[in-house]
């Protein structure tokens, strides 16, 4: 019986004469286990066990006969559940045929929609010439060498390297032995180039500053700092001359040109991929608000743990463990604060997978076979070892599931109507 959304109720009752049999053979499993004054082992009286025994002999037989009539119901109906279920208002009597009730929740059942040409925006990226100079120009940077200059005062324009101390206003104290500013910089804050502009090497100079409230350092915004600056050197950024020379240290490229089009390649696959990924989101987000359908709340609830604890491992840079997590958080208030996402999370899903079947796409063994691989090369340790290990974990069907889904995401890709 469906009660809303995925919760189902069933009504189950098992014959007299089966619980009987399960009672003999639970009784006849205790005579050959337990120990009795007076009797050899395996020679007490039935009529013994059972008394001295009636509560886990009731018990034994509970826990053989809900479950297997409980699955062999489910089975007839036909129904995908999902999660434990809910066992409740047992009556369970001597003489009696046993009668419970079951709550659980099922996988919902989809009817797809058109899911080929929806529309979404999308435009094939462009790189321009001006975009490759830029990208040309922070390689340049990177590669610059940094030369010493004779003392003289700091003057905007000049690389400051200095020593920094706090004298006041944070705690812990700031020290650092060797920094290196840009005086005059735009973005730095301007009390740094007043402090050391006009400076010369091996002078120091104290002053304060007022960090703004939504500053990105969290320990010092809003808080009025004062620092010693001792000025050590002042250098200058000498940048390599853009030639095929330059190319040439760069790697595998003889001339400035093959460079050029190294650039304009991988940016405009990086592009490609940025707006792919974004029309993906939408085309998603599109087939979401098109089907209206119930989410288990199991399935819901494992969403916002996933979440939490990815949130919580990227945040300490290490594995979280989901039970510690909800004990040492206030759980209800977190969860709340997940739940719209992981609703939509576990649509997409659902959804994804359903568009996987109805298309009949799959991983092939080939497939499974190079991410094996790959992850065998991270690890560095043979095919064969790696390959065990992710069995063991159950992350070859994590893997061939990620590879079907991301197929079917492709297929909805390439036949969406894309608008500009």
């Amino acid at each position: 019986m469906l009660i809303e959304g995925c919760k189902h109720e069933l009504e189950i009752t098992v014959p007299e004469d089966e619980i009987a049999r399960e009672t003999e053979r639970v009784v006849s499993d205790l005579q050959k286990k337990v120990r009795l004054p007076g009797f050899r082992p395996g020679k007490a009286p039935a009529s013994i066990i059972r008394s001295r025994f009636g509560g886990e002999v009731r018990q034994d037989v509970l826990e053989h006969l809900v479950p297997r009539h409980f699955q062999k119901k489910v089975q007839e109906e036909e129904l995908n559940v999902v999660g434990v279920p809910n066992i409740k208002d047992v009556h369970f009597h001597e003489g009696e045929p046993m009668r419970f009730k079951a709550e659980f929740e099922v996988a919902p059942v989809i009817e797809l929609k058109d899911h080929r040409g929806v529309n979404v925006h999308y435009h094939e990226p462009e790189v321009t010439p001006e975009d490759i100079d830029k990208r040309l120009e922070e390689i340049r940077d990177r590669k610059a060498q940094f030369v010493n200059i004779d003392p003289r005062p700091a003057a905007d324009g000049d690389y400051a390297v200095i020593s920094l101390d706090s004298l006041g206003g944070v705690d812990p104290a700031i020290h650092q032995d060797e920094m290196t500013l840009l005086v005059g910089d735009p973005d730095k804050l301007p009390e740094f180039t007043e402090a050391l502009r006009g400076l010369s090497p091996g002078e120091e100079k104290e002053f304060d500053i007022k960090y703004p409230d939504d500053y990105a350092q969290q320990e010092l915004a809003g808080k009025s700092v004062s620092f010693r600056a001792t000025l050590k050197t002042l250098q200058r950024k000498e940048l390599p001359e853009l030639n095929d020379e330059f190319a040439k240290d760069l790697g595998d490229y003889q001339t400035l040109d093959q460079v050029r089009e190294a650039i304009r390649v991988a940016m405009a696959r990086e592009r490609e991929l940025a707006a792919q990924g974004q029309a993906k989101e939408e085309l998603i987000d599109k087939l979401i608000e098109s089907h209206d359908f119930p989410v288990p709340e199991a399935y819901v609830e494992r969403q916002i743990e996933a979440e939490a604890e990815d949130q919580f491992r990227r945040a300490m840079g290490k594995e979280i463990d989901i039970k510690k997590l909800k004990e040492s958080v206030d759980w209800e208030r977190l969860s709340a604060g997940l739940r719209a996402k992981a609703v939509h999370d576990v649509k997409a899903s659902l959804l994804i997978d359903r568009v996987a079947e109805v298309e009949n796409l799959f991983a092939t063994q080939d497939e499974v076979d190079k991410e094996v691989q790959r992850f065998a090369r991270q690890t560095r340790e043979p095919v064969a070892a790696a390959r065990k290990k992710l069995e063991k974990s159950g992350a070859i069907a994590r893997i061939a599931n990620r590879i079907r889904n991301e197929k079917a995401i492709n297929l909805l890709f390439e036949h969406a109507r894309k608008e500009a």
